[in-house]
């Protein structure tokens, strides 16, 4: 059975929006809401407000918006039932009897059971007598037994189905497995080891579980170099972020990421337990909020070579607005016996040069501002006018997307002495880069003005109105039963009559709360609907809207509803006109005739 609704509204009555959010965002009081950066996307200028009065969140600059389970679902990744658990958990609430959900429950927890007995396989092959070869590789790493099993490192067999044998044995099925991505089904219907002759290491969340693997196929094989477990109920590849669960409990002051698990491994055992890496994927805005919650300054840590430049760049676009204070440790270049320069990442170079040396790189590291202008520098040819010019048309770009006036000077400066010219001459074409860039967002803001009906459509294409001006009356029948339930007995409109089959489902389900005496509260049908029309919902609600003269109101909502709704159902005009116009040229050509 579901979870009794009567439950959810004492749940949600209890759950203070304002206190659950406080405790991943900071708040300020302003205008009568509570104001933060929003957890959901980047900014420097907090968008996202609360409202205690009507137990919602809503971010004016990414849309979304919602009641507390919402933001939990969303914040903690969690399915609804899981965040009404959590939420319960939280205020030491019992939650009902859900047998309806047991089965996705049942299978996230035979998932996490799934991956623990997998990595204590892998840990104990590892240490068997034919973990040998990957015992080798580990050495050859330089990785000491001591961090191997820190970090648990294991060897996954080389034949097809020696760990789906063992933990089927222990219980587990086939499904199972597969749920958990630890196997893969074959073309005749078998099932077989998701990974062979690997080196394997598991990816434990912070909260302590083993939600999945990564792995590193022996030199000499054939195969992808790395591979990782497949999405599941508990892997998501661009949530996770391999070693938080040690990096979280840091005493340094800043997170170090890297690109490789190695690199990870190599620098934790150097002392730098501050180091974390993404799961094989490029870094994502989510991975910058998550890294936002345990650390104010990021360090950016990847390959010396061309490639390892181009992902800094790239990176250095996706942190620009994240709240972060982000720093590039470049390392330094290195040369063979032939003086041909090498590509060195951080595993090469601690193993090459030590902590020490890697801690100076670390203390020495640029800002990304500085390493911005370093590296138009290093792409620059000062010695001719044409070089000049190209590096000075780019660093006014670099500099003049900068928010601080007082970083535009300073930055703005070092460019110039860099190019010969004067501050003030770089100053100048900097402010007249940013008039030419606020002229154009002003000009895209009346073209958009003068198309008034697209700002008043949901942002989500799929939840765009058909019929404007009722859609406009519907939210305002929604704002106002929503304000005094006691006006759903002169709203005497069917949901049958909405133009919006969103705003019609949200109507038909409060008045059902109101018609079965549960509170008419928007967040406690969280569970009725996707994140993406709550969104809109709670953007409808947080619209201004008055008690005052509302019976004059209502009435005028529902005429323009019922209105549009006719109109809709009768034939349309202008087919009638072709079609009589039509009928009047038939009957002149037949008397003619």
């Amino acid at each position: 059975m579901a979870i009794p609704e009567q439950f959810i509204d004492e749940l949600v009555a209890r759950s203070d929006i304002a206190d659950v959010v406080a405790e991943y965002v900071h708040l300020t009081p302003k205008g009568g809401n509570m104001w933060g950066l929003c957890p959901f996307h980047t900014e420097k200028t907090p968008s996202f407000a609360v409202s205690r009065d009507k137990q919602i969140y809503h971010c004016f600059g990414c849309g979304k918006g919602g009641g507390v389970i919402n933001f939990v679902m969303e914040m903690e990744h969690l399915s609804y039932p899981d965040a009404i658990r959590h939420l319960a958990k939280r205020l030491g609430m019992e939650v009902p009897d859900t047998g309806g959900d047991e089965a996705g429950r049942k299978k996230y927890r035979r998932a996490l059971e799934a991956n623990k007995a997998a990595a204590r396989f892998y840990h104990d092959y590892l240490r068997g007598p034919n973990g040998g070869p990957v015992r080798d590789y580990i050495a050859q790493r330089r990785i000491s037994p001591k961090f191997a099993t820190r970090f648990g490192l294991g060897a996954a067999p080389g034949e097809w189905d020696t760990l789906t044998k063992a933990l089927t044995a222990q219980g587990f099925s086939k499904m199972e497995l597969l749920d958990a991505g630890l196997a893969v089904g074959g073309k005749n219907g078998g099932v077989y080891d998701k990974f062979r002759s690997r080196l394997m290491l598991p990816v434990i969340d912070v909260r302590g579980d083993v939600v999945g693997f990564t792995s590193r196929i022996l030199p000499g094989l054939e195969g992808a170099k790395y591979l990782n477990s497949p999405d599941t109920v508990c892997f998501k590849k661009s949530h996770l972020i391999y070693a938080l669960n040690f990096a979280k409990s840091t005493k340094r002051p800043n997170i170090i990421l890297v690109e490789g698990n190695i690199d990870v491994i190599t620098l934790h055992q150097a002392g730098f337990d501050n180091v974390v890496a993404t799961m094989g994927t490029a870094l994502t805005p989510d991975h910058a909020r998550i890294l936002s919650r345990y650390t104010k300054e990021l360090v950016l840590c990847y390959d010396n070579d061309a490639a390892g430049k181009q992902s800094t760049d790239r990176v250095l676009g996706i942190l620009k607005d994240a709240d972060l204070n982000v720093r590039v440790l470049q390392l330094p270049n290195a040369v063979d016996e032939e003086g041909k320069p090498l590509k060195q990442d951080p595993d090469d170079f601690v193993k090459k040069f030590g902590p020490a040396a890697f801690e100076k790189c670390l203390n020495g590291s640029a800002g990304q501002n500085d390493y911005r202008i370093e590296a138009l520098l290093e792409k620059a040819d000062l010695s001719t006018d044409e070089g000049r010019m190209a590096f000075l048309k780019a660093a006014v770009e670099t500099v003049g997307s900068l928010t601080s006036p007082i970083e535009r000077e300073i930055y703005g400066n070092k460019a110039a002495q860099a190019a010969g010219i004067s501050g003030a001459a770089f100053g100048q074409e900097v402010e007249r880069w940013r008039k030419g860039r606020a002229w154009k967002a002003r000009k895209k803001e009346q073209r958009r003005d003068l198309t008034p009906t697209l700002s008043l459509q949901p942002k989500a294409r799929e939840l765009r109105y058909d019929n404007i001006r009722s859609a406009r009356a519907e939210e305002g029948l929604l704002r106002l039963v929503l304000l005094d339930p006691a006006l759903f007995a002169k709203a005497t409109v069917g949901p049958e009559e909405f133009s919006s089959p969103l705003l019609g489902r949200a109507f038909s389900l409060l008045r059902d709360r109101h018609d079965r005496g549960l509170e008419v509260q928007l967040p406690a049908l969280a569970g009725e609907f996707s994140a993406q029309e709550m969104s809109h919902l709670v953007e409808v609600l947080s619209q201004p809207a008055s008690l005052g003269h509302a019976d004059k109101a209502m009435a005028d909502y529902i005429q323009t509803i019922r209105t549009e709704a006719h109109q809709r159902a009768a034939p349309d005009s202008r087919e009638a006109l072709l079609e009589l116009r039509k009928r009047q040229r038939e009957k002149t050509m037949e008397d003619g005739q």
